[in-house]
C-alpha cells in the first residue's frame, strides 16, 4: 500500500495508529483470532522488566510474522566494521577528514556505509560505531536492520525517505532520525545522490537529556519530535533482509515485503527532529558554559552523570558574551569527540573543516581554534553577534574512539590536520625586571 507521510508528535509517548480501520484490537493485545486476520507480533526494545519510565516495547500486527524469511548466510561486509575495534594502533593523534566522495559506480545506502571508528562491543551493549554513508541508489527490493544498535542518522546532502516497518519517514538535511534496533527499513533517495553521518549507539537508547537548573523548558522539547503513523507494504516477489549481528553482514531471502505492519501500538518506533527547533542556551554576561548545553539526545552508560553517547549541534545563534574569548577555548577532555558539519561554516575553524568531512579529537588530545581563528577572535571588536547559516555536530562518547584502518589510510584523511595550529605564536610578555 502506498501512504502519503504522516506523523505524530511526542518523544517516548505510547503511539496508537491504524493503516486499515480495525487494524488494532480493542481492550486487549493478542487476541485469540485477530478480525482482519493478522498476525501479533511484540517488539521490545528493553528487558520486559525495565523501568516504566524507559520501558520500550510496540505491539505489531501484520500480514505475516517477521520469521517467514530462509535462512541467513553470511556476505562480505564491505567497508562496515563493528566493536570492538582493532584493526590497527589507536593513535593520539588529532584526526580530521575531507568529505566522503559519492561513488560513481550504482550504491544504494547499505553499500555505501563506510565505519571511520567506534568504541566499546555490541556483544556487550557498550559503546558505539560511527559511521558516514554515500548513496546514489535507492533500496528498492533489499531491506536493512542492525541488530547491534539503533541508528541516529544526520544527512548532509540530500533528502532520504525512510520505508520502515512502522511507517515512513522523510529525513532532509537539517534533519535527524533514529531508526531504533531491530526494526527493518529501505531508503529511497529523493535525489540523485545522498551523503551524510550515522552514529550506530552499541547502548541505552538516546533520549532527552535532563535539564537541571535550565528548568522546565529548553533545549529540544518533546512535542517536536515526530513519530510515523502506519503504513504497511503489501508486496510479494524476490527480496532480501540485509542484517547486521554482532558486527557481520548476514543476507536472507523473503518472498514478501516484510514492511507489512497494518497496525501498531507502543513506544518503540523511529522518529525524526527538526534541529531548526533546538532552544540553544548560552551566557548574557561572560564566558560561555560547557557545550553540554547544546546536547539533543544522550544515551546514558552506567555511570551517571557519563554518557554512552551524547549527540549535540552548534547551530545559528547569537553570541553576546562580553570580554570573552568567544569561539570554543582549547579544551582537553576525558570525553571524545567527533564531529561533523551540516552547512555553512564552524566558528573554531578557519578552513579545512567543510560541510561533509569530520573529525576526532580522543581523550586528552589537545584542541580547539586554528590559529587565524584565535588572532582574529582576540583582536576583535565584541559586539552582540548572529552566527547564520551553519550547522555543526559532535557525537561525544565516554569511551576512546579508535579509528578503523579504512580511517587512517584512506585518501580522504586531512595529514596535513596538525598544521592548523603551528602558527600558534608566542605572546607572552612577562614585566619588567620580574620572571
Amino acid at each position: 500500500m502506498a501512504a502519503e507521510i504522516k506523523y505524530q508528535s511526542g518523544f517516548g509517548n505510547e503511539f496508537a495508529t491504524e493503516a486499515v480501520v480495525g487494524g488494532l484490537p480493542v481492550g486487549q493485545n493478542a487476541p485469540q483470532k485477530h478480525p482482519l486476520g493478522l498476525y501479533t507480533e511484540q517488539f521490545s526494545g528493553t528487558p520486559f522488566t525495565a523501568p516504566r519510565a524507559t520501558n520500550r516495547r510496540t505491539w505489531t500486527y501484520r500480514i505475516r510474522p517477521t520469521v517467514t524469511h530462509k535462512p541467513y548466510e553470511e556476505v562480505p561486509p564491505g567497508l562496515i566494521r563493528s566493536g570492538p575495534f582493532t584493526e590497527v594502533a589507536t593513535t593520539p593523534n588529532q584526526l580530521r577528514w575531507d568529505p566522503l566522495p559519492v561513488p560513481e559506480k550504482k550504491t544504494d545506502f547499505v553499500e555505501g556505509i563506510v565505519t571511520l571508528g567506534g568504541n566499546g562491543d555490541p556483544a556487550m551493549q557498550m559503546g558505539v560505531a560511527i559511521h558516514l554513508y554515500a548513496a546514489n541508489a535507492s533500496m528498492e527490493d533489499r531491506f536493512f536492520y542492525t541488530a547491534d544498535g539503533e541508528l541516529l542518522m544526520v544527512p548532509q546532502m540530500g533528502v532520504l525517505r525512510l520505508h520502515t516497518e512502522l511507517g515512513i519517514l522523510e529525513v532532509a538535511p537539517g534533519e535527524i532520525c533514529v531508526i531504533p534496533r531491530g526494526v527493518k527499513f529501505r531508503v529511497v533517495l529523493k535525489e540523485k545522490q545522498a551523503r551524510g553521518y550515522i552514529c550506530e549507539n552499541y547502548g541505552p537508547a538516546f533520549r532527552l537529556p535532563e535539564l537541571g537548573p535550565i528548568g522546565a523548558n529548553g533545549l529540544a522539547n518533546p512535542r517536536d519530535f515526530q513519530t510515523p503513523v502506519a503504513a504497511y507494504e503489501d508486496r510479494e516477489g524476490a527480496f532480501t533482509i540485509t542484517a547486521k549481528f554482532l558486527g557481520r553482514m548476514w543476507n536472507a531471502a523473503i518472498d514478501h515485503s516484510p514492511l507489512d505492519v497494518v497496525a501498531w501500538h507502543g513506544n518503540y518506533a523511529p522518529y525524526k527532529y527538526d534541529l531548526a527547533l533546538f532552544n540553544c542556551i548560552n551566557t548574557v554576561s561572560f564566558d560561555h558554559p560547557d557545550p553540554s548545553i547544546y546536547t539533543v539526545l544522550s544515551a546514558p552508560s552506567a555511570m551517571p552523570g557519563t554518557s554512552n553517547c551524547d549527540f549535540a549541534i552548534f547551530p545559528p545563534r547569537w553570541m553576546v558574551a562580553e570580554h570573552t574569548f568567544r569561539p570554543p577555548w582549547f579544551h582537553r577532555n576525558l570525553m571524545n569527540e567527533f564531529m561533523g558539519l551540516v552547512f555553512g561554516a564552524y566558528d573554531a575553524k578557519a578552513e579545512g573543516f567543510v560541510p561533509g568531512g569530520a573529525s576526532l579529537h580522543n581523550c586528552m588530545a589537545g584542541h580547539g581554534p586554528d590559529a587565524e581563528t584565535f588572532e582574529r577572535a582576540s583582536n576583535a571588536e565584541l559586539q552582540p553577534q548572529y552566527l547564520a547559516n551553519t550547522l555543526a555536530f559532535m557525537f561525544e562518547t565516554q569511551l576512546v574512539v579508535r579509528p578503523t584502518e579504512f580511517a587512517m589510510k584512506t585518501h580522504i584523511r586531512q595529514h596535513e590536520y596538525y598544521e592548523c595550529w603551528q602558527g600558534l605564536k608566542k605572546h607572552f610578555v612577562p614585566p619588567k625586571g620580574k620572571k
